[in-house]
């Protein structure tokens, strides 16, 4: 297998630490509009870079990206950048004949007159509206498939094939107990996607009603994180997983909750009021500029932040069901510590806890254990060699007993 990596930030390049370290692939060819970016990462694998070469593309071209998959006859491009580039590298795939995978999907945009009870542009619809191109040209989309989305929609499948009889309710949950030495406001993943996910309404979905909306930090929940996280306050925020579990799985209701803190709300909440979360450009002396990029360029690269945080992070799924005629709840879930990321990666958790997933698909794919056509999510597909794969990249999952 030959890898089109697009994308040499945090999540990209601990996607070459992880796959450095696995024979499955024979070429990773990583990419990024900052070339010194692509190079770094193929640098800091030493002699683990022979089977690794650094390359400029611009994610938004989707004509030289399909150009570059041909010429270095790539087999599937792997999406490591913010999900405005999604539809542009999804396309740029189908036209090249290759595979394709990303870890947030295409983007969503409230209803016109209800936001906070409608649906409008639903997370992901831009991918499965062309489904069926794919479906055609024999070719497999794996969308939305880093932790969250992806290890948890995992563990959703799993608890439907092997836990339970019947499925009540599935909720992700995610939860930390980070810090970041020397910063009042230090988000640990990209704030451009955390801003789109924290103030877009929240997605829900039940099975006598489908998909609707609410407002943003609805429904504010304490949940137990295990591994001495603790109890964290979580509210519903959009994310693919609302959008992909019901399409395969049965469940009469699925929900997706972060555990934000009241001092990360209310951030997010003054940035909304100020108009900076929004992504369409505004004249200022010089030029024009995104507000939203501007919130970015101001705060630092999540990816740098490894040193100084301390702590760890939690991403799971809660189901709750029957198995054989007995109520059941579980909290599948997978923690990794910072302080061992970074030792044994040099990555910090959060992009470490995304990254390792979408390595661990490839695998799958590159052997033919997932496969299939179309655009398909992790809950499509068999879930214990996903599972088991985890385990033996040295990041056990675990499963407690609510």
């Amino acid at each position: 297998m030959r890898v089109l990596l697009v994308g040499a930030g945090g999540v990209g390049t601990a996607i070459t630490r992880i796959a450095a370290r696995r024979s499955f692939f024979d070429h990773m060819v990583v990419t990024d509009y900052d070339l010194s970016r692509a190079e770094a990462a193929v640098a800091a694998l030493g002699e683990d870079g022979a089977r690794f070469s650094a390359l400029h593309v611009d994610a938004s071209d989707r004509a030289a990206v399909t150009a570059l998959i041909a010429e270095q006859r790539c087999d599937i491009l792997a999406n490591a950048t913010d999900p405005r580039f999604v539809m542009p590298l999804f396309d740029a795939a189908l036209a090249a004949g290759a595979d394709y995978l990303d870890m947030a999907m295409s983007l969503s945009s409230p209803h016109p007159e209800r936001p906070y009870e409608e649906c409008g542009v639903k997370l992901g619809d831009g991918q499965f509206e062309r489904a069926a191109a794919w479906e055609e040209a024999g070719r497999l989309a794996l969308v939305g498939v880093g932790v969250e989305p992806g290890l948890s929609d995992v563990f959703a499948r799993y608890a439907a094939d092997e836990l339970f009889d019947e499925i009540e309710e599935i909720g992700v949950r995610d939860g930390a107990n980070l810090t970041v030495e020397g910063y009042d406001f230090a988000p640990s993943f990209s704030i451009w996607t955390t801003i789109e996910e924290c103030l877009n309404p929240p997605v829900i979905w039940e099975k006598d009603r489908g998909w609707f909306t609410t407002a943003p930090f609805s429904e504010p929940e304490v949940f137990d994180f295990p591994e001495g996280i603790g109890p964290v306050e979580c509210v519903n925020v959009e994310h693919e997983e609302v959008l992909l579990i019901p399409r395969w799985v049965e469940s009469r209701r699925v929900t997706f909750k972060y555990g934000l803190g009241e001092e990360f709300i209310e951030t997010l909440k003054t940035l909304h009021r100020l108009g900076l979360d929004r992504t369409d450009k505004v004249t200022v002396p010089g030029g024009a500029v995104s507000p939203r990029d501007v919130v970015a360029a101001c705060l630092p690269d999540p990816a740098s932040l490894g040193e100084l945080m301390r702590g760890k992070t939690c991403a799971g799924t809660w189901v709750k069901g029957t198995k054989g005629g007995e109520p059941r709840e579980v909290y599948l879930y997978h923690v990794v510590d910072n302080q061992w990321s970074m030792r044994e990666y040099g990555s910090q958790a959060v992009v470490w806890q995304t990254a390792i997933n979408p390595v661990i698909a490839l695998e799958l794919v590159a052997g033919g254990v997932w496969s299939g056509t179309g655009v398909l999510g992790a809950e499509a597909l068999d879930p214990r060699p996903f599972l088991d794969l985890l385990v033996e990249y040295g990041s056990p999952w675990g499963l407690r007993e609510q």
